[in-house]
């Protein structure tokens, strides 16, 4: 059955890059949404299982397998591969001429275009780890990050010591929340190339990320509540609050009921919602009073759970 849904999740995967290519009508678009909704509950894929993903896309498969049949007088057909085990001087001169356009597109933000010249670089030569790792490039930008992932590892199977391509599966890693995993191939592109900058960078988002990751001290958002505890401003400034008049006020008010039951259902006659717009008021009024009596330490809190994004910078340079 893991055969079957690996095929599923390719045919998905391929109808997905369709529906991102454009060109096609609204109908068009619509059958294509239906059909995916239906091989998904039908064979119980997700495109999030990227367990199920196989090295090739599945117009390589095709391609792969599909003859090219020549017939000429007098002769018996002849059947040709349309991926060569050794490309011809031509074929070699002509894939770069599309890596080149590949380029070109990536240049001026026209991503699928650009997937498409790498695509057809790749089938008349495959064994150029340059090509699937443009395409990688490509893949990211579109937010097919397992298709990045599944050119990269191409990639790095061509060629083991290609710096640039570690960095791009560092990246799609990371687009997909695995961080852990990013941190690996960061560190790897970092031993090939030791002065990119970039890859420092990015190796430093991902190590955090990781760090970030809630545990039993640590608090949601990835906010380490035991160092916030051990913090002696923080520890006095909620002393100081839980002293102030006003504040003690609030707390009793929580306490009693006033602002509506905590994790109860609402009193008989009594409105859920004004309970829980007390509780929120309460709740504002108890954060201001914290913005009042230190302000910098709020902002040093709100910095600890900002959003960062690892950065592509010459990454995007194919």
């Amino acid at each position: 059955m893991t055969d079957t849904k690996r095929l599923a999740f390719s045919i998905i995967q391929f109808l997905h890059e369709q529906l991102s290519s454009g060109g096609l009508t609204s109908d068009a678009q619509e059958s294509l949404e239906v059909a995916i909704q239906c091989l998904e509950t039908a064979f119980g894929v997700s495109m999030e299982d990227q367990s199920l993903a196989v090295t090739q896309t599945l117009p390589e498969i095709f391609a792969s397998a599909t003859p090219v049949v020549f017939q000429h007088a007098g002769t018996p057909q002849v059947k040709i591969n349309l991926v060569p085990d050794s490309p011809t001087e031509e074929q070699v001169v002509e894939a770069e001429r599309l890596k080149t356009e590949g380029n070109d597109q990536m240049k001026v933000d026209n991503f699928n275009a650009a997937v498409e010249f790498y695509s057809k670089a790749i089938q008349l030569n495959p064994k150029s780890a340059v090509y699937y790792c443009n395409r990688a490039a490509a893949y990211s930008k579109l937010g097919n990050y397992a298709g990045a992932v599944q050119d990269c590892e191409l990639a790095i199977g061509i060629d083991p010591n290609y710096s640039k391509a570690y960095g791009r599966m560092g990246l799609a890693l990371a687009s997909l929340n695995k961080h852990t995993d990013a941190v690996t191939y960061y560190k790897k592109a970092l031993e090939l190339d030791p002065e990119n900058e970039t890859y420092k960078s990015n190796l430093k988002i991902a190590e955090d990320r990781v760090k970030e990751t809630p545990s039993p001290t640590g608090g949601l958002g990835g906010i380490d509540l035991a160092g916030l505890l051990s913090n002696p401003g923080f520890m006095n400034m909620a002393s100081t609050l839980m002293n102030n008049p006003q504040v003690q006020q609030l707390m009793s008010g929580m306490m009693s009921g006033a602002y509506g039951p905590v994790g109860t259902a609402a009193a008989p006659g009594a409105s859920a919602t004004n309970d829980l717009s007390g509780l929120i008021q309460a709740g504002q009024q108890f954060a201001q009073q914290m913005q009042q009596q230190n302000p910098e330490l709020i902002e040093q809190l709100r910095s600890q759970i900002r959003s960062r994004t690892p950065s592509a910078s010459n990454e995007d340079q194919p």
